[in-house]
């Protein structure tokens, strides 16, 4: 028994040291914004969206999650007196009345509104994605306040855009030389789980990827899934081969590695992947799996999914598909295309939006189906992204004086694409659905495109993985 409540203890404690003080969930200037706005300021309304970029729209997601890691926690005395006193040496002001209100008023949760369009839908730049604003007149400031932390928000956004787009672009070849789009959720492959900074960043970029496909590596992408969308397995995955399992065995005995492999996991109707390029990727191709065991993976019932790992991509993809049609030959599908035999490639190196479209191109002239090929990205998809991608900015729009709501923006001459929106502003479509700007104030119930999700601590909205992934999906029909 005692045993037992040392342990509890010592997990209280390591808890208590994850947590982040949410106050301190901020940038250090904002210590000192409260006394900085208008005498009688009682009111505070900003939006978040992105404001150009790489792309004409964005995919929204991820705020659900960010809500309920972020603003879900109670401020408690504790974390004012941590943060008043690291203030202090930090040479900052500090809003200890301001702060001990939310504690005593609010029971520790920030006295906010947000409101926010559905996640998985496709949002045009320049439109409000997210608002959030004050609930306490005495309080105001705490919308500003929370930019920091609600800012995150373009990290999914970002990973669930390029995923979005690398789905665009491999159904067009699917719809180009497939029979069908069944094997869609499987063709990018989250790779990324290492070439990110963080655990936390694996769980929400793998997390954002998800909701346009079924394909995953990063195992910290399920778990987040579970805990924030109650899905129970957003993806899955496949035995595979990394160089290490093959090297192991020495150059002479790379073939004995590759019949390793099919020992053990080749079974009917099962699949396996195994990386081919340790040494020479088309010796291995036509030597190893297109000769020696060629008829193992034929008797074997399984589908084998070769790896090439450097090189070219395009000239590579292709060069092994052509030395694996060769060596277990090609079916005709009913749109002229040919699809390989017992055998795939999934290519992991070099994948970009780029490289994807070029590759599938290639094998399309060459008279393949893009059902022959599957992609594996990892920082390009995780990580070769940022704040700037698709220009994501949060704005105050609109203060409060005495009561009167009033429009804030800026408009800086050096730089047209930085002027913001003023007013409370909201997402919604007019009677053609196209999407627009409009405000609290003039919009009809009918066109507005925002819902109440997070209101004083409550999360009034709790959607579900299956519900956003197929939001998602249905902009691919257009």
């Amino acid at each position: 028994m005692r045993a037992a409540r040392v342990c509890c203890r010592f997990l209280s404690r390591v808890c208590a040291a994850m947590t982040v003080n949410p106050i301190l969930n901020s940038d250090s200037y904002k210590l000192s914004h409260w006394v900085q706005y208008p005498p009688g300021t009682d009111g505070m309304y900003s939006y978040v969206a992105a404001r150009g970029g790489t792309a004409s729209h964005v995919l929204f997601f991820g705020l659900q999650a960010l809500l309920k890691d972020y603003l879900s926690q109670r401020i408690t005395l504790a974390h004012i007196d941590e943060a008043e006193a690291l203030a202090a040496l930090h040479g900052l002001p500090f809003n200890r009345a301001g702060f001990e209100r939310i504690v005593k008023r609010h029971h520790g949760y920030w006295p906010v509104r947000i409101r926010a369009v559905a996640e998985g839908e496709l949002i045009p730049t320049g439109v409000p994605m997210v608002t959030i604003e004050s609930t306490d007149p005495e309080l105001f400031w705490v919308v500003s306040f929370l930019e920091t932390a609600l800012l995150r928000v373009w990290y999914p956004i970002s990973v669930a855009t390029r995923s979005f787009r690398a789905k665009e672009i491999i159904r067009r070849y699917l719809l180009q030389t497939a029979d069908d789009l069944s094997g869609l959720p499987f063709k990018l492959h989250d790779f990324g789980a290492r070439g990110v900074s963080s655990y936390e960043s694996s769980e929400i970029g793998g997390m954002a990827h998800l909701v346009n496909f079924m394909g995953s590596d990063t195992l910290a992408a399920l778990v987040a899934a579970r805990r924030h969308y109650h899905e129970p397995c957003a993806a899955f995955s496949i035995p595979a081969a990394e160089h290490a399992t093959i090297t192991a065995w020495g150059r002479p005995q790379e073939g004995e590695a590759f019949s390793n492999m099919l020992q053990h996991f080749a079974r009917p109707g099962a699949l396996l992947a195994v990386v081919s390029d340790s040494y020479d990727v088309f010796h291995a191709v036509s030597e190893l799996w297109g000769e020696r065991l060629r008829q193992q993976v034929i008797d074997s019932g399984a589908t084998v999914v070769i790896r090439p790992d450097s090189g070219e991509p395009v000239q590579v993809v292709a060069e092994v598909i052509d030395r694996l049609a060769a060596a277990f030959g090609t079916t005709l599908n009913g749109k002229g295309y040919r699809v390989l035999n017992h055998v795939r490639v999934i290519q992991g190196d070099g994948v970009n939006l780029a490289s994807i479209d070029a590759i599938l191109s290639r094998l399309a002239k060459l008279g393949y189906s893009a059902d022959n090929v599957a992609f594996g990205m990892g920082a390009e998809l995780l990580q070769k992204l940022d704040r700037d991608t698709h220009k994501m900015a949060l704005k105050c729009s609109a203060i409060s004086v005495g009561g009167q709501w009033r429009d804030v923006f800026k408009d800086p001459v050096t730089d047209p694409g930085k002027r913001s929106l003023g007013g409370r502003v909201v997402a919604a479509r007019d009677s053609r659905g196209a999407w627009g700007v409009n405000t609290l104030e003039r919009v009809s119930d009918a066109d507005l495109q925002m819902r109440v999700v997070w209101e004083n601590g409550k999360l009034l909205l709790d959607e579900d993985f299956a519900t956003i992934r197929a939001r998602a999906a249905a902009h691919l029909a257009h």
